[in-house]
């Protein structure tokens, strides 16, 4: 159901860090646009993208995810994550990252994001919403106030 892991990263200025993860993943990325860029790696199965964001508010850290193969592999995992206890957001046929996708969003206790998402086809903008405004794309909506499930800590031995 998993096809790749997804890492999204802040960067400052892309371009460097294009001339870095170039260098890092010894690949070329697959999509480049003015404020974005992803490598769809195979060795690790990997799905990296650059955000260029600023870093006050949420450090480097954009969020994490999985790509799947289908619509229904989002809807399956949403639902195994809903009957988990787990609050989500559904974002179905959004424009984000200069692609059309189906996801779920999630946070963990600490506040970080996670989707599941698949990509539908590739777009020229980058958000449904304004352009200038890089709160719209990748990121879920909002954060729930409370995470409804309670982990029972491990107990040393």
């Amino acid at each position: 159901m998993i096809k790749r892991m997804h890492v999204a990263v802040n960067c400052s200025d892309l371009y460097k860090s294009l001339d870095f993860y170039r260098a890092f993943f010894g690949a070329e990325p697959t999509k480049v646009k003015d404020n974005y860029a992803k490598f769809e790696l195979e060795s690790p199965a990997l799905h990296f993208s650059l955000n260029v964001r600023p870093f006050e508010k949420n450090g480097v850290l954009n969020h994490l995810g999985f790509q799947v193969d289908n619509t229904e592999d989002v809807l399956q995992m949403g639902e195994r994550l809903r009957q988990s206890g787990l609050l989500l957001t559904d974002e179905m046929n959004t424009t984000c990252c200069y692609a059309v996708q189906d996801k779920v969003w999630v946070y963990d206790p600490d506040g970080n994001a996670w989707e599941i998402f698949y990509t539908k086809e590739d777009s020229e903008f980058e958000s449904a919403g304004e352009p200038l405004d890089a709160s719209l794309c990748c990121a879920p909506p909002s954060a729930p106030v409370k995470a409804t499930i309670e982990f029972t800590p491990f107990k040393k031995k």
